[in-house]
This record gives structure tokens, C-alpha cells and sequence, in this order.
């Protein structure tokens, strides 16, 4: 049987075909109501925190190209222009120097005249031989050069608690002892007054294999010699914790390690999909950000069963839940040591950077502390370097345009998200997160993860807001990035979609964009 259709048919037809198409790309409205409440927590600046590991070209080439360098400017071998992107950045703390490295890493090794100082061979990281030339002076006047606190990750895998102990006496005893004397003969007259210090890292992997029963007992004999040498700055310990949604690793430090000698536990969680096959940083379909959207989304998940746990022994929250490492994690850049962890950074990491950060916003209460992986050339880069070159991605500019939660008192948001489905895959499209800083103005951040759809946000505000500005990053593709052919394809950029109506805001937030807005 044949069907002949006549052309206003036709016409019909295709005009409701395209109703239909133009329908998937419509704005979907999404109610927003802030609830400002007296007992919400204060975002610590912390959790915006940076993680420097001894890997690939983090450290030689990425933050330190040595004294003698003549084809970079530098301060005492450090990249000036490193130092001025991570002052902008406002890094509040630093982790070093790792990682797994850290549980290889012997501290006396890395101080004293430079000529003189023992080679190590990084064992985890592509088997490079390093010369140590990057230690503990080095970096703890980088943290002093660009405003951040250093956090410190001590060796218990390979070291010995009298190691630890002895780095502690040494950066932190302003007396005469015979770790202070030895600072001051290598040139540090004043101590730096480290107050972070992990005691081990992944002690349940590279760290040592550990049972979470025995590195209990093992931190908590570390810990007993990591003596408090500066009143004026409490040391604040953190335990290695969990590998993800290891919740029995958890349960069995908050059960065994008493409360006095704890002030932080560590949780790891990276987007992988799939270990064995991660993925390439670049070349990636829609399916597959979708499916790294989905990991990036389980943080908020694990940070409610982790915290779980925690209230059960620590119902006054006096532990803070340290995010220590977090992050996306992909194949190797192809031709690159694949020990090096080198990948591009592309809006997709702009994606996952914005809504990690509102999830620990909205976890404020727990979440206190968090170091995402890795500051230069490693991982979820902010910062990527080739020789003289360097540029900043697109997981900076996220970064730096949420400095605004810092220190600010969150606001607790109430709303349904639409939703965005791909394939196998049902996630919520739209992430937010508010705060209100000592001066009075609230800062809204908005990520639509949804690569095709607009959203229209109808925020109810309360009373007293006048202006609205704000800024936006995004891109045509998911795949776009700064190259150091193109090293601002990616920056943010004026925002003019936020209309302010009385106590009413309406935004619209295009597909695949992080959005920061300021009311006053």
C-alpha cells in the first residue's frame, strides 16, 4: 500500500518535527529557593586546596625549573609565572610531596647544600632518577611566597616515626635543639610553623598494604611523637583514609583511633569509569562524559556514607572529612611517559571541577579540607607548562572563579533537578551551591552539566537584593581546550542572563556551563 502525502502534509510535518527537535534544546524551568540559615557552616577555604606530587613534570619543569634556568624567569629556581597564577589563584593549602611518593620519600635527603644530596630513584612515577634538588626549604618558601599553608604528607610506609618526628622538630621548634639547629645551619633562621601533616598515604595501597586494623595502630603510635612544638599553630593530623567507598576503612579508624589525637581523616575518589581502560582526555564521545559525569556525581553520595559513619563517633564533628585527593584521571597523552599522568583538561573538566566543588560546599559541616589532583602537567591540571610556555586551564579559571565561597557562610538550596540522560545514564543536570561573605553579598554558583539543554533557574532570593553580575565559562564543544597555540580558547567571560525581578532571580544557564553570580 503506498501513502501519497500532499505538500501542506508535508509541511505540517516537518514544522512539527523541528517543534519537537527545537523542544529537546528548550530551557526547562527549575525552582530555586536559598534558605540562609544561622547554623549552616562556613565554607573553610580549605577545601579549595592544590596537591604537588614528586610525578612526571609536576615538580621539575612544572614548578621548578632550578636556579640556574636561563630560559625561564624564576624566584630561587620556583617559575615566576607559576607564583603569579597561583597567587591569583589563592591557593589556601599545598600537599607535598605526594601521594604515593610519599611513602618513598626521605625529608633529610632534600635539605643541606644541593651538590651534596643523594639521588632517589621515583619508583612509582616512570622510574626517573631525581636528584632531590626540590626539598622541604624549597617548597615550604614557595607556600610562604604565594600565601598558601603547606600540608606535609609523612612517610610511615618506608619511614620510621623518629624520621617524622624529626621533620616536625625541624620545620616547626623555634628553640635550640639539634633538628632547629640544623634549619638554621642550611639558612632558616624562623620556623615555618606547619600546622597539616598526613601521617601516610593510601596505607591501604602504595602506602604499605595495609589492613585498616594495623595502620590504625600504626597512626596512632606516629602520631603520639608528632609533638606540638608551636603552641600559637595546633598540628592538625590527618589520617589516610579511604579508597573511595571503602566505608569499613572508615568504621574501623573512627572506632580505634581516639578523638584527641585525631583532626582529620582522608577520603580518595577519582571520575574513573574504568580503571583498566580510563579513557582519552581528548577524543571522547558524548556517552563517555556522561559516564564520567556520573563517577564526578558519586562524591556526593560517598561524602554522605563517609560522614555517616563519622557522626556515629563523632557526633560534634570535630574531625573534618579531607578530600585529599579528587579529580579526573585519564589514558596518558599518547607518545607521553606513561608514568607521567599528562592528560588535556577540556570543558568536560570544567564540568567535573564545578560540580565537585558545590558538593563540597553543600558538605561544609564535614568537609573542611580538600587538594585536587594535581596543581602542573599532572592529571586535573590547572596549571600545564612546556618549557617556557605555560597556560592556564580551564579547571583554573572554574577555580578561581569560586575563590567567592571562600570563608563564607553557605546557604542551604532546596530544588529538583531536571534531568540529563544518555544512554545507560540518568543524572541530575543542574548543581548548585550559595554563600554569603562578611560584606554582605551572596555568590551563587550554577553548573548545567547537560551538553545540549539551556535551563531557565527561577531563584527565589528574599529581600534586600539589588545588582546582579556575574561571570560564565564555556564552550561550543565538550572537547575544547587551551592549547599553547590557543591559551585563552577557554576563560570566562561576562555574564548577562541573570535578571533580578524584586526578591525574584531568573537565569538561564546554556548547556555545558559553570556560571558565579554576585548579588548585593
Amino acid at each position: 500500500m503506498s501513502i501519497f502525502l500532499t505538500g501542506k502534509s508535508q509541511r505540517l510535518i516537518i514544522a512539527t518535527f523541528f517543534l519537537f527537535y527545537s523542544s529537546l534544546l528548550t530551557a526547562q524551568t527549575v525552582a530555586i529557593q536559598l534558605k540562609p540559615s544561622e547554623t549552616a557552616p562556613i565554607i573553610d577555604k580549605n577545601i579549595y586546596g592544590h596537591f604537588a606530587e614528586h610525578l612526571g613534570t609536576c615538580i621539575y619543569g612544572g614548578f621548578y625549573v632550578g636556579e640556574k634556568s636561563t630560559l625561564v624567569p624564576h624566584t630561587e629556581g620556583v617559575r615566576n609565572d607559576v607564583i603569579a597564577a597561583l597567587k591569583k589563584l589563592k591557593v589556601p593549602n599545598l600537599r607535598w610531596p605526594g601521594g604515593c611518593f610519599a611513602d618513598t620519600y626521605h625529608w633529610k635527603d632534600g635539605v643541606g647544600p644541593k651538590e651534596k644530596r643523594p639521588t632517589i630513584v621515583n619508583q612509582w612515577w616512570g622510574g626517573v632518577t631525581e636528584d632531590n634538588s626540590f626539598g622541604t626549604h624549597d617548597f615550604l618558601n614557595l607556600c610562604e611566597t604565594i600565601g598558601a599553608e603547606p600540608y606535609l604528607a609523612g612517610n610511615i610506609g618506608s619511614g620510621t616515626v623518629q624520621e617524622l618526628a624529626d621533620w616536625v622538630q625541624y620545620v616547626n621548634f623555634g628553640g635550640v635543639s639539634p633538628m632547629s639547629n640544623w634549619r638554621k645551619e642550611n639558612g632558616r633562621e624562623k620556623p615555618w610553623s606547619v600546622r597539616y601533616w598526613g601521617v601516610g598515604n593510601e596505607a591501604w595501597g602504595c602506602g604499605g598494604n595495609m589492613t585498616p586494623e594495623y595502620y590504625a595502630n600504626e597512626y596512632r603510635k606516629y602520631a603520639t611523637f608528632m609533638a606540638d612544638w608551636n603552641n600559637s599553630s595546633k598540628i592538625f593530623r590527618i589520617a589516610s583514609g579511604a579508597n573511595s567507598g571503602d566505608l569499613n576503612w572508615t568504621e574501623v579508624l573512627m572506632k580505634n583511633i581516639p578523638l584527641q589525637m585525631l583532626e582529620g581523616i582522608a577520603l580518595h575518589h577519582y571520575a574513573v569509569v574504568n580503571w583498566s581502560k580510563k579513557g582519552s582526555s581528548l577524543d571522547f564521545t558524548e556517552d563517555d562524559y556522561a559516564a564520567n559525569m556520573r563517577v564526578t556525581l558519586k562524591m556526593e553520595e560517598l561524602i554522605r556514607e563517609h560522614s555517616k559513619i563519622m557522626d556515629k563517633y563523632d557526633p560534634n564533628k570535630k574531625v573534618a572529612l579531607v578530600v585529599d585527593e579528587w579529580g579526573a584521571w585519564y589514558d596518558p597523552l599518547p607518545g607521553s611517559n606513561p608514568g607521567f599522568l599528562q592528560q588535556q583538561n577540556t570543558l568536560r573538566d570544567a564540568m567535573v571541577a564545578g560540580v565537585t566543588l558545590n558538593i563540597f560546599n553543600n558538605h561544609a559541616d564535614r568537609v573542611r579540607m580538600a587538594n585536587l589532583a594535581q596543581t602542573i602537567n599532572v592529571l586535573q591540571a590547572v596549571i600545564l607548562t612546556d618549557k617556557e610556555k605555560m597556560l592556564l586551564t580551564p579547571t583554573f579559571h572554574v577555580m578561581e572563579m569560586y575563590n567567592v565561597h571562600k570563608d563564607a557562610k553557605l546557604i542551604p538550596v532546596q530544588f529538583s533537578s531536571p534531568k540529563f540522560i544518555k544512554g545507560k545514564d540518568t543524572l541530575d543536570a543542574v548543581s548548585v551551591s550559595a554563600s554569603m561573605d562578611k560584606n554582605g553579598k551572596t555568590h551563587i554558583s550554577i553548573v548545567n552539566i547537560d551538553p545540549s539543554k539551556k535551563h531557565l533557574l527561577q531563584l527565589e532570593l528574599g529581600s534586600g537584593k539589588k545588582m546582579v553580575s556575574g561571570r560564565i565559562l564555556t564552550s561550543a564543544k565538550l572537547q575544547d581546550h587551551n592549547s599553547f597555540d590557543q591559551p585563552e580558547k577557554l576563560k570566562p567571560q561576562s555574564f548577562k542572563e541573570a535578571k533580578l525581578n524584586g526578591n525574584q532571580l531568573s537565569v538561564q544557564a546554556p548547556p555545558a556551563s559553570v556560571i558565579v553570580l554576585e548579588l548585593q
